[in-house]
């Protein structure tokens, strides 16, 4: 915002990058052999050490992402409460005996830490999301680089910070940071690296993409949680003001940057003037400021770039039709909560994200149409739907495309034990509880036979 440096790191090269995927591929053989009680307690003393630290979490993220501290806040006890999760999943990596067809055969499905994950955070919730990134992988038994945001690399840096006095052993937790211009390099370098098992990236699709096509001539698996463009449907029995409130949080929590940010609004004819005005007057009562002045609830967006994109979307609907109900010029890279009613599919706001504090309204005749615009979209990761009748909720959310769905309830919800991730566009593979574990560890077949062999020959 002042333009000042908001902080540095060490801009490493390929070189020094590859030295950080030996040096965590030499501590894996030992920490793979650390039994769940150790693991369970050093996460438990890296949630504390990570609660610490919120005061400097909080102005790491004022500074760099122009976050406002109650969004620094969330972040820290969020990203808590993962790793306390994946503390708890360290004795509940298990298996399975199956039957075998084999006389005096043991057949066993075991699951076992893979080797080193590289996960790649992004900026826009980056004490939670550098977390999820490495806390269940330490927790199944493997070593960990986190590749920093070079937007965010000091928030990144203390979550580093808050392991390392946890006491994880030398070469468990381990972190890289790059000049922008040398990302697409360095993170090559590590994905070819072959002590770098597996992946998982959180980010835009587009490189994600990138990402996922440079793992695949290794033939490593990748977790993909991308971007959205989250419907929240109101159908014409919803409770209104219920939807207002969830539909405002959902959009302009963080200036409308995250993966799951309310990005349309589809409303049934019926309802669609009176959801309308109501919507309005909420978007219209929150203010815009410093954040560092902690006065109002929406803070600034990252960067300029931002500024752009999101008046670019709001130019192109205007132009073709739509109506602005509220918002107004930015300045700087504060941007007001501003709502565009009446958005059709010709427009770019329909589909393309805005990872900024705008939604568009769209109008819709009916049910199946409704359905047929929140389907309408290249992404997949959260969506929601308001009614009063819970049946037929569970029924419309059954029939949107996406990884998430919640039923009188925000697009944007998230808690460690749950499934996260998305479909299409959105990514593939699930963060979060024992669907973590199926992402972090290797499922291996063992058998023993207890009896003399039979064979044709």
């Amino acid at each position: 915002m002042t333009g000042e440096v908001a902080s540095t790191a060490r801009a490493m090269t390929v070189a020094e990058a590859t030295a950080v995927a030996e040096r965590a591929d030499a501590a894996f053989p030992a920490w793979s052999a650390t039994g769940p009680s150790v693991r369970r307690a050093l996460l438990t003393k890296a949630a504390d050490a990570l609660l610490a630290k919120a005061p400097a979490f909080a102005e790491a993220m004022m500074a760099e992402t122009g976050a406002t501290f109650g969004w620094a806040m969330f972040n820290v006890a969020l990203a808590a409460d993962v790793i306390r999760e994946a503390a708890a999943l360290t004795t509940q990596i298990g298996g399975e005996v199956i039957p075998s067809d084999r006389p005096g055969c043991m057949a066993m499905a075991l699951r076992e830490p893979v080797g080193v994950m590289l996960g790649i955070a992004p900026w826009n919730g980056p004490v939670v999301l550098g977390v999820r990134a490495i806390a269940v992988p330490l927790a199944c038994g493997n070593t960990v680089i986190l590749k920093a945001s070079e937007t965010c690399p000091r928030a990144h840096q203390l979550i580093v910070e808050a392991f390392e006095e946890a006491g994880f052993p030398e070469g468990v937790v381990n972190m890289v940071t790059n000049a922008p211009g040398d990302a697409e390099e360095v993170v090559g370098a590590l994905i070819d690296h072959p002590a770098v098992r597996r992946i998982n990236f959180t980010g835009s699709t587009a490189k994600g993409r990138m990402v996922a096509l440079r793992a695949a001539a290794h033939l490593k698996p990748v977790l993909l949680e991308l971007g959205g463009k989250a419907p929240l449907l109101v159908l014409e029995d919803a409770d209104l003001d219920e939807a207002v409130k969830a539909a405002a949080f959902g959009a302009f929590m963080n200036q409308g940057q995250i993966c799951m940010s309310t990005e349309r609004i589809i409303v049934l004819d019926a309802v669609a003037d009176a959801f309308a005005e109501k919507f309005r007057a909420k978007a219209a009562s929150l203010p815009v400021g410093d954040p560092r002045e902690g006065k109002t609830p929406l803070g600034a967006v990252v960067d300029v770039r931002t500024v752009t994109h999101v008046a670019s979307l709001i130019g192109d609907a205007l132009s073709k039709g739509a109506v602005c109900l509220t918002g107004g010029e930015a300045e700087g890279v504060l941007v007001p909560a501003t709502v565009i009613d009446r958005v059709t599919p010709a427009m770019r706001l329909f589909h393309e994200e805005s990872f900024g504090p705008v939604v568009a309204v769209v109008r819709a005749a009916d049910e199946a149409e409704a359905i047929r615009f929140a389907n309408d979209s290249e992404y997949g990761l959260a969506a929601s739907v308001f009614t009063r009748d819970t049946a037929r909720g569970l029924r419309v959310a059954r029939q949107i495309k996406s990884g998430i769905c919640h039923v009188n309830g925000p697009t944007v919800h998230d808690e460690p034990q749950m499934p996260f991730g998305g479909m299409n566009g959105s990514g593939y593979g699930r963060f979060g509880g024992k669907a973590g574990i199926d992402a972090f560890t290797e499922l291996r077949w063992i058998t023993i036979d207890t009896l003399p062999g039979q064979y044709p020959i």
